[in-house]
Parts: C-alpha cells; sequence; structure tokens
C-alpha cells in the first residue's frame, strides 16, 4: 500500500499524533503531493521555527520510502472531473485539496488526512 500524506496528515506525525507515527512507520511507501510540499514550506515561512521544521521535512523526505509527487497533464483530467461532480453535488473543496484529491485518485493512492471533507469523493480511498 503506498499512502499520501495531506498537510495536516504529515503535521500530525511530527507532533507525534501515535496513529500517524504508526502509520507512517508500517507502510512500505510514502508519496508527499507537491501541493502538501508547498503547503507546509508556505506554514513554515509563516512560524517562528522555519529552520527547524525545514530541517525536519529534509530528514523526511531523505527516507528512501518516501517520494514526492507533481500534477502532471492526466492529473488534470482527474482534476476536472473531480471539480465536477463536487460541483455538481454542492460540495465543492478548497482548490489545493481538490490537486491533492486527482493526485490520490490519478496514481490509485490511499490519502491520509484529517480533512473530512475528502470523504466526499467516493473514488478516493481515505485513511
Amino acid at each position: 500500500m503506498t499512502v499520501a500524506l495531506d498537510t495536516n496528515a504529515y503535521s500530525d506525525f511530527m507532533r507525534g499524533v501515535a496513529e500517524r507515527v504508526e502509520l507512517v512507520r508500517t507502510v512500505p511507501a510514502i508519496v508527499l503531493p507537491l501541493i502538501v510540499l508547498a503547503e507546509l514550506r508556505a506554514g513554515f515561512a509563516a512560524g517562528n521555527r522555519e529552520s527547524a521544521n525545514a530541517a525536519n521535512l529534509q530528514r523526511f523526505l531523505a527516507s528512501p520510502r518516501v517520494s514526492v509527487l507533481a500534477p502532471d497533464e492526466q492529473t488534470t483530467h482527474h482534476y476536472a472531473r473531480l471539480h465536477r461532480q463536487l460541483r455538481r453535488d454542492g460540495r465543492p473543496i478548497p482548490t489545493n485539496d481538490l490537486w491533492i484529491a486527482a493526485l490520490a485518485v490519478h496514481h490509485d493512492l490511499v490519502l491520509c488526512t484529517g480533512d473530512r471533507h475528502f470523504r466526499w469523493i467516493p473514488q478516493l480511498v481515505v485513511c
């Protein structure tokens, strides 16, 4: 199983939330969507522990089990379909989260998140 981490799941892991720590320690492969990487770095830049947080992130990214995944042209088709579906259902989600969902659907990833709105997407497996 390959798991994609949402921003809040990475933050939970770094804060030592047991469920997230166990998941990160046991899954064979972890994907950090490029959008999540950008959100993390933006949060670090706005905080007062930017250097420490950036160093922890670099150690995390250095793991051979962790990779960064960027959207590509094919991901845009998933994005468009999910956007239409959520709008039709009257349940739009934030743009960054829509990109994260599109990447997860496109690559058949399990998305680890604390955001309930991802559960509105039936083709997305959420943990």
